[in-house]
């Protein structure tokens, strides 16, 4: 950080510090939702999703060959394997919008085209096979089906045209990258590298197995009762794998970029979380915009109606799956169908905190691109589905 930002950041604390009326029950609650909302994350989400994803990150940078990304996912790779893929990485990862962050951070920064990895951008926490089976269980099927290929689409056409915007930009990464094999002899086959990175994408999805429903048999419950036995078990494999297959050197240097992510992205997941938790609170607690202003602003299938509910989705955190309880209290409060479908789209896959770590990843001016797309084709989206269902 600039020695001009920091002097920004110190001015701007006081001035908060000085003026903020904390006096005011509005604002006190507020800046208790604020830390109240940390506290949550910090409890269900931290070590069970970011902490893996982080280690996946790294792992990625630091063993994933630059040719393999390039081939896949590059912006000279086959549009319809790199997109095919990207678009639906999250019925694999059911993770967040903040938990896909240092996956995307990885392979973009590893040399993925803008295309592809915003794709996977979007469809990590928008494709999830659990909140899509939810959706249509609580919120009806019709409204499950629209999420399912909306979030789809919407991925690919995002990456699209992400990579059709940004074509110069991606041109100018790709020069000097070398699109070959690594030259360095290989200790490791590319089955123990697939073995070794898919191991801890295994323990990504059981430390952070959703809870079933009240009631629920079958498959998923029994899959939860014994999901820390299954990660404890991965987690012993994994250790096995990182002895025998990695000298210390590499796993020197799988720490250290772990670790540098970890320094990039947690600073501002923290901010941008107690800032949404000051503006909006968490589900069901006020805060300094009561949700009741939002369910009253969605009624009905208006251009405003949609557009606000993409656009307070795109702001909003929403943990996994808490989306639907959420929409299942506006809609009983009177929101449109449309609405719903338009949050739905936009709010899983975007958070404030989402966009401040994405810029400091790719910028300012393709995060707002980014962001912009998914929040106008929400708003489309939600509009046609309400002139059908609404």
């Amino acid at each position: 950080m600039k020695e001009r930002n920091k002097l920004v950041l110190i001015v701007g604390v006081f001035i908060a510090a000085y003026y903020i009326p904390w006096t005011h029950p509005v604002i006190r609650q507020s800046g208790l939702e604020a830390f109240l909302m940390l506290q949550e994350y910090a409890r269900e989400h931290v070590l069970t999703c970011l902490i893996p994803a982080f280690f996946i990150a790294g792992a990625i940078a630091v063993f994933v060959s630059q040719a393999s990304v390039l081939k896949y996912f590059g912006a000279q790779a086959g549009k319809f394997l790199s997109y095919s893929v990207a678009s639906v990485s999250g019925t694999i990862l059911a993770v967040c919008s903040c938990t896909v962050l240092p996956l995307f951070a990885g392979i973009y920064t590893r040399g993925a085209g803008i295309g592809p990895a915003t794709a996977f951008l979007y469809s990590g926490p928008a494709i999830n096979v659990l909140a899509i089976t939810l959706t249509a269980k609580i919120l009806g099927w019709q409204l499950g089906v629209a999420r399912a290929v909306g979030a789809i689409l919407f991925a690919i056409v995002t990456g699209l045209l992400m990579a059709l915007i940004f074509r110069k930009d991606d041109a100018a990464r790709t020069i000097g990258q070398i699109y070959v094999p690594d030259e360095e002899a290989r200790e490791r086959t590319l089955l123990q590298d697939a073995l070794y990175i898919g191991t801890m994408v295994l323990i990504l999805i059981f430390a952070a197995f959703a809870k079933p429903a009240p009631g629920a048999t079958g498959l998923w419950p029994a899959i939860f009762a014994a999901k820390w036995y299954i990660t404890a078990a991965l987690l012993v494999v994994l250790t096995f794998m990182v002895k025998a297959w990695f000298t210390g050197e590499e796993r020197k240097s799988w720490i250290e970029s772990t670790w540098g992510f970890m320094k990039q992205i947690f600073p501002l997941l923290a901010g941008g979380v107690l800032v949404a938790g000051f503006m909006l609170g968490r589900p069901g607690h006020p805060a300094l915009i009561p949700e009741q202003w939002i369910a009253s602003l969605l009624g009905g299938n208006s251009l405003q109606a949609n557009f606000i509910a993409a656009l307070a989705g795109a702001l909003m955190y929403f943990a996994t799956l808490t989306e639907v309880p959420i929409l299942q209290g506006l809609l009983g409060s009177g929101m449109g169908q449309g609405p719903a479908l338009a949050l739905l789209l936009a709010g899983p896959a975007l958070s404030l905190p989402n966009m401040l770590v994405i810029g400091s990843v790719m910028g300012v001016k393709k995060t707002a691109t980014f962001c912009g797309l998914i929040v106008v084709m929400s708003t489309i989206a939600g509009m046609l589905y309400g002139a059908f269902y609404g």
